[in-house]
């Protein structure tokens, strides 16, 4: 059977990747100053102003403004004909409410005298969920990986001065045809790339098409791969000025372009205790090393839990008929080699770390700079196989 997939991605300057980006640099300076930070940290960039807003509990002392615009620069908003480069900002940032704190700060399962991985709570109720399949090599599913780099590609461009037309804000789409589970081309390109008023659409054209075959392998593509660049003929306006941005409004793009299910809790601007975070990055390593050890060809992994409580209330496994073993004995598989409590996963992964900017921009899963993308416990699971 033949079907389609689509998943997009974005540039780092789009307006939510701006949010994105200074709510990250902000985690990242607390991190760096007081490891046991405590952040929830939201921004929205609407054209001349930027609104930093949420919760910080911290020995940390750090001037928000100044991160914001560094951030801002850093992107490329600094050309003096953009109206987010001069921004008004604005800080409304308070402490963690200790109604959360005292889940937080001492589990269920802590007060009942529990051992120290018990010491966390959950920092909010939900699910989060994990992905990987042998689609790549990186057990990504193509699609998002494609679009990923499309992106990444876009800014090394503008920023390298190889095309100097192009401008911060940018959007990519791929579509890809598969053959039952096996990608076999791709059908449909879309790209939406910011550029200066002098550059015509024709230009704009020749020089995407270009950057797709340099970035798309030559086998996926063929003369029935259909393009669709710029499709509105004009992208001048981009960035906040052109829409307003949110921090955590591009959790898809983040995580598997829709491939898999996800929990609707954002990443950015999250420290470690809360679960939408570091839970979602403990599933991404828990299903690539299963995926690696060859239990199954394709794995998604759901864990749920409740505020203040250490231990997940759920865990739940489905491989879509690929599992060597059934997917209910893989489940606990996972609960018996993985400890899947709050204080467990921040140390398994070192989570504590400044390493969230990076992650910002590009999605956060299919890039081996990140420490929930080892597998290093591929010789663990395969004894299952017996």
């Amino acid at each position: 059977m033949r079907r389609f997939f689509t998943s997009e991605s974005v540039t780092e300057g789009h307006p939510d990747k701006v949010c994105d980006n200074i709510s990250d640099a902000i985690l990242d300076e607390l991190l760096r100053l007081d490891p046991y930070a405590r952040a929830a940290v939201e921004c929205c960039a609407a054209y001349n102003t930027l609104m930093i807003a949420g919760e910080v509990t911290s020995t940390a002392k750090v001037d928000y403004e100044k991160i914001a615009r560094g951030v801002i620069e850093r992107i490329g908003y600094r050309a003096g004909d953009f109206a987010f480069d001069k921004c008004k900002v604005n800080v409304l940032i308070h402490a963690q409410s200790p109604d959360i704190a005292l889940g937080v700060d001492s589990s269920l399962e802590n007060k009942a005298g529990g051992e120290a991985s018990d010491l966390l709570g959950a920092g909010d109720q939900g699910m989060m969920f994990g992905y990987a399949c042998r689609e790549t090599e990186d057990l990504m599913p193509l699609p998002i990986l494609l679009a990923h780099q499309l992106a990444a590609r876009l800014t090394e461009y503008r920023k390298k001065g190889v095309l100097p037309y192009l401008r911060p804000d940018g959007k990519t789409q791929v579509t890809v045809e598969y053959e039952g589970k096996t990608p076999v081309r791709v059908d449909t390109v879309v790209i939406s790339a910011q550029h200066n008023t002098k550059v015509t659409h024709d230009q704009i054209e020749r020089d995407m098409k270009e950057m797709v075959k340099k970035v798309i392998p030559s086998n996926l593509l063929d003369e029935n791969t259909k393009y669709f660049i710029n499709p509105t003929g004009r992208f001048e306006i981009g960035g906040p000025e052109g829409d307003s941005g949110l921090t955590g409004r591009k959790i898809v793009v983040d995580t598997y372009g829709g491939r898999c299910a996800h929990g609707g809790g954002a990443f950015s601007g999250k420290d470690p205790t809360k679960v939408d975070r570091s839970a979602a990055y403990m599933a991404r390593y828990v299903c690539k090393n299963f995926v690696a050890a060859g239990l199954a060809e394709e794995m998604e992994l759901q864990i749920a839990y409740a505020i203040g409580v250490a231990n997940p209330v759920s865990v739940f496994v489905d491989t879509f008929g690929t599992g060597k073993l059934p997917d209910d004995r893989l489940a606990e598989i996972v609960k018996a080699e993985f400890d899947l409590r709050p204080a467990a996963i921040i140390s398994t992964l070192g989570l504590r770390a400044p390493i969230y900017a990076q992650t910002a921009a590009y999605g956060h899963f299919g890039r081996d700079a990140f420490p929930w993308e080892r597998t290093d416990r591929i010789s663990d699971l395969q004894k299952y196989l017996g």
